[in-house]
């Protein structure tokens, strides 16, 4: 019954992973993912030789009741967050596991405990990584921390976990201080790996830890011989891989550049200089571009999220359409501060999936549009990616806003992107400011375009 159980979770899960690639079946995808870890959790009680199973019930009770809690609570600008942090719980589950193994010291062969310590190092990076991520997208940390050889310090941190680790690899039974040293050593080199990761790279580093923590989990399967962990861990172990390599791809920089260099910590000007002023457009001349407009092509970012504006922004596009307008958002696979984070934000707001787009399928469409409405978007629309080789995104794949007729960019003020680089696009002839909150200035354009 109990193999059963974890092949029928282990099927779930990859039918559930399956269907979240499509956002017409992703809902229904989490749904059979959360059934078969239902299914992998409750036949845990049935194993052979466990007790304490008032303890499990309580754990069981305060992690479910804690995300059933922040799950309905969480707001839509605190997701990438959230995601830090589950990804980070996940690791240091699996981080938790290996180190009652390594205390245990009752291991069939010596790649169990080969496959232990590995899980254990994996996941303890995966949670204390994940927990400066959280930390600065919370805005609990507000800074990239930079400071000189920090790359020879990060080295040598690893280099003592990794011989800490061979310490309990080829000890029959590990001391207890050679396993605090290297779980301390271990979580320590987590946190200075991600402290001086720029919010520019956010996307990227919660991928890599998502597929940190299912590698983590896959190993301590192995250890404990649980095919459901095994294969779980596998999945998210795969996905997050892939997910990690296009994320970087989609940036153009090698995933070494991304956790290394210190870019998107940094501030700094594209090397050569921008030329001309910011255009300041109403509310008022906006909506009448956009209502008398034949096809309008909106690009959402990271403000828009800060704003809580897709509600209204959706508003707007009904009223558009009512018009005759044909209206379609542009989705850069990087905007915002996780992958398909403005995927979520349009789905809730009710936007049909047919009418979001992402760059390869929308780029074409730019010198065709009367009116590219940017919100709370930067970096990945700063035409310095394809003409400046001097700018630090430069080859960087971005929305070619700017071969629309015009772009309106709606902004809070005057200031950079989150990764520091002064935006081209915003010093165009074809471009205008409509400075203020997304949420706000959404609602002004509602009222504008409803008086026309």
């Amino acid at each position: 019954m109990i193999e059963l159980s974890y092949f029928a979770a282990a099927v779930l899960f990859i039918l559930g992973l399956k269907r979240m690639s499509s956002p017409v079946t992703a809902r229904g995808g989490i749904v059979w993912a959360g059934a078969g870890m239902v299914v992998a959790t409750l036949v845990t009680f049935f194993h052979p030789g466990l007790s304490n199973f008032g303890l499990m019930i309580l754990a069981m009770l305060i992690g479910g009741g804690a995300a059933w809690y922040t799950g309905k609570k969480v707001a839509m600008t605190d997701m990438p967050q959230m995601i830090a942090i589950y990804n980070g719980m996940g690791g240091g589950a699996a981080a938790s596991i290996a180190a009652v193994e390594l205390l245990k010291g009752h291991f069939d062969t010596g790649t169990f405990q080969t496959l232990a310590v590995a899980g254990a190092l994996i996941g303890s990076v995966a949670f204390s990584g994940s927990m400066i991520a959280f930390a600065k997208l919370q805005g609990l940390i507000k800074r990239s921390i930079l400071f000189p050889r920090q790359q020879l310090i990060n080295l040598a941190v690893f280099a003592a976990t990794l011989v800490f680790g061979l310490i309990l690899i080829f000890s029959e039974a590990p001391a207890g201080f050679a396993i605090f040293m290297f779980f301390m050593l271990a979580l320590l080199f987590g946190i200075l790996m991600t402290l001086p990761i720029g919010g520019a790279d956010m996307p990227v580093v919660i991928s890599l830890y998502n597929a940190l923590t299912g590698l983590a989990v896959a190993f301590e399967g192995f250890v404990l011989g649980n095919a459901a962990m095994i294969i779980a861990g596998t999945v998210v172990g795969a996905a997050g891989t892939l997910l990690t390599q296009l994320m970087a791809k989609a940036m153009n920089r090698p995933l070494t550049n991304v956790l290394f260099s210190g870019f998107g910590a940094q501030g700094g000007e594209a090397m050569e200089a921008v030329e001309g002023s910011m255009k300041e457009v109403g509310p008022m001349d906006a909506a009448a571009m956009m209502a008398y407009a034949n096809k309008v092509v909106i690009v959402p970012g990271y403000g828009l999220a800060v704003a809580q504006a897709q509600h209204k922004v959706w508003e707007f596009v009904q009223l558009l359409e009512e018009k005759g307008v044909e209206v379609k958002f542009a989705i850069h696979p990087v905007a915002g501060r996780m992958p398909g984070h403005m995927n979520v934000l349009l789905a809730e707001a009710g936007v049909p999936y047919d009418k979001i787009y992402d760059l390869e399928e929308i780029n074409n469409e730019f010198p065709q549009a009367d009116v590219v409405l940017v919100i709370g978007a930067n970096d990945v629309v700063n035409p310095a990616a394809r003409n400046d080789p001097n700018s630090p995104i430069y080859g960087m794949p971005i929305l070619n806003a700017d071969k629309a007729r015009n772009v309106i960019v709606v902004k809070r003020g005057k200031g950079t992107g989150f990764s520091g680089i002064e935006n081209a696009l915003f010093f165009l002839d074809n471009t205008r400011m409509l400075y203020g909150d997304g949420q706000a200035v959404a609602s002004q354009l509602i009222a504008e375009v409803k008086q026309l």
